[in-house]
Order: structure tokens, then C-alpha cells, then sequence
């Protein structure tokens, strides 16, 4: 489990790594090797051959239990007769196989057993071989990264066209044929379908550059579009917004109008007097006073 969070946590770190390289296109394959061993005449016959192994195995490990199971059964039906030394002898006997047949048991399907070390020889010069052809494929093809898709990486969506799993196959039976060649002849005929094959995968691989690079230029039109709608979208959203300010406070002034003439209030509002803001201005003179303290 911590095996496969760190992977997850490495591709997204990948992808996260060459985001910036998305104008040029970051390949990414995958092969499936399940598919592959399951394909190959070697693997298969081998795996026949250790399939065979494990059920004879599985027998021994039945005869061994049915054997403990017999000697459990019979102790049971002669305890009655048997004297308190038989008993732990035959109780003893019982230990002795279990053990056997447990430790038979690691042997074989243990950790470390014959079926583990068995496979991991079976599979690994098939693994080594898809290895070096999966390095080939990657540099003749310009793939960035080719993951595994029967590991323990999580693939949510894979798609088919990333798929090189049946390349790696007709490499791989290409070498077994002409192991099998017996003469010259027939090498040579080998090597002629080899060229056929690898002018086809070149075809197939020009077809999907090509493919790629129609796909990464709808998208820049896309993107493109997509920019100019936004930017259309926000000038407009903005010349909405300033005549709806505009509308909200023509409204607000009406508001206010009417609000004032109802109130007895001159409208528009008059602006202030010069004097009634001149703290310093001296009061007109009674003429009144001045002449009645004449007389």
C-alpha cells in the first residue's frame, strides 16, 4: 500500500513537473504485462509446467493433512483403551506430522517457497526482455514516460492509443522466430516481415504524431476562442455594471426629488450662502436705535 502511494504521489509529481511542457506534449505510454506473458508461447508453456507442480503439491499437502486427520480419529475412538503413555505417543506422532506439513507447506507456498522462486525465474528473463525493448521503444517513439499497467499504480483511464503492449509483443516473438530459424533462408524471410512490421509501427507511429499534433492545434484554436469569448464577456459585463450604476443613481436622484418636494424642500438643494459660512461677518446696524439716542 505504501509501495503504490508512492507512485501515485511520483506521477503526480511528474505531471505536475511537465505542465509547463504541455505546449510541445509530454508522451506517456503504458504496457500491460499480464497481457504480454499471457502471449508469449514460452511463458505459457513454463507457467503449464509450474500450474502442474502447485496441484501436485497441493496433493501431497491433502494426503499429509488426511493422514494427521486419520491419526486424530483413531486416537479418539482408542483413548479409552490406551494407557496414559500411548496417548501422549500417539498425541506426540500428531505434533510431529503437523509440523511437517507445516514446514511442507512454507517450502512451497511460502514467501520464499518453490512457487515464488519458481515464478520469479519463469517471469524475470521475459520481464528483462520487455525491459530492453520497452528502453528502444521509448527513444525510437519520443515517449516521455511508460508505465506498467498491471502494477500496483492505480490507472483510473488509460487510453488505447497509449497502449504499446502488442509492440513490445511482435518484438519479443520476432526474437523467438528467428532462434527457431533453421536456415538462412528462412532468416531472411523472418527479417523481411521484421521490416514490413517495423514500417507499419512507423506508419503507425506517424500517424499518431500527426493525430497529436492536429489535436494540440484544435486545442490552442480552442483555447484561443475561449480567450476572446472571455475577454468579449468581461467587457460587456463591465459596460453592463457602469450603466446600471448609471440607471441606479438616475433612479435615487428621482427618489430624492420627490422626497424633497413633498418635504417643502427646493429642489435641486440651493447652495450655501457666502455668509452664512463667515463665522466674522458683523450684524447690519439699527438705524432705529442710532436716532432715537439722538434725540
Amino acid at each position: 500500500m505504501k509501495t503504490k502511494q508512492i507512485l501515485l504521489v511520483a506521477i503526480a509529481f511528474i505531471c505536475t513537473s511537465f505542465s509547463a511542457q504541455a505546449q510541445r506534449g509530454v508522451r506517456i505510454g503504458y504496457i500491460d504485462m499480464e497481457y504480454i506473458l499471457e502471449n508469449v508461447p514460452e511463458y505459457i508453456e513454463a507457467s503449464t509446467q509450474l500450474d502442474g507442480k502447485v496441484q501436485r503439491w497441493k496433493t501431497d499437502i491433502d494426503k499429509k493433512q488426511q493422514e494427521i486427520d486419520l491419526i486424530k480419529l483413531n486416537l479418539a475412538n482408542e483413548r479409552v483403551l490406551l494407557t496414559k503413555e500411548l496417548i501422549e505417543e500417539r498425541e506426540e506422532e500428531i505434533k510431529i506430522k503437523e509440523d511437517e506439513m507445516i514446514t511442507y507447506q512454507q517450502n512451497r507456498f511460502g514467501s520464499g517457497g518453490d512457487l515464488v522462486i519458481q515464478r520469479r525465474q519463469l517471469v524475470q528473463p521475459i520481464q528483462d526482455q520487455v525491459f530492453n525493448i520497452v528502453q528502444e521503444v521509448a527513444e525510437g517513439k519520443k515517449y516521455d514516460f511508460i508505465f506498467d499497467k498491471s502494477a500496483d499504480v492505480v490507472m483510473l483511464f488509460a487510453a488505447k492509443r497509449n497502449d504499446i503492449s502488442d509492440i513490445v509483443l511482435r518484438s519479443i516473438n520476432r526474437v523467438e522466430k528467428r532462434k527457431e530459424a533453421n536456415n538462412k533462408k528462412e532468416r531472411k524471410e523472418i527479417d523481411k516481415r521484421d521490416d514490413l512490421s517495423l514500417e507499419e509501427d512507423k506508419e503507425v507511429s506517424k500517424r499518431e504524431d500527426e493525430n497529436t499534433a492536429k489535436q494540440t492545434a484544435r486545442e490552442e484554436i480552442m483555447n484561443e476562442r475561449k480567450r476572446i469569448r472571455d475577454s468579449v464577456r468581461a467587457a460587456k459585463k463591465i459596460a453592463y455594471d457602469a450603466k446600471r450604476a448609471q440607471l441606479l443613481e438616475a433612479r435615487q436622484r428621482s427618489r430624492d426629488s420627490v422626497q424633497a418636494i413633498r418635504n417643502g424642500t427646493p429642489w435641486p438643494p440651493l447652495p450655501p450662502k457666502e455668509n452664512d459660512n463667515n463665522e466674522d461677518a458683523t450684524p447690519p446696524e439699527d438705524n432705529d436705535q442710532d436716532n432715537g439716542s439722538g434725540n
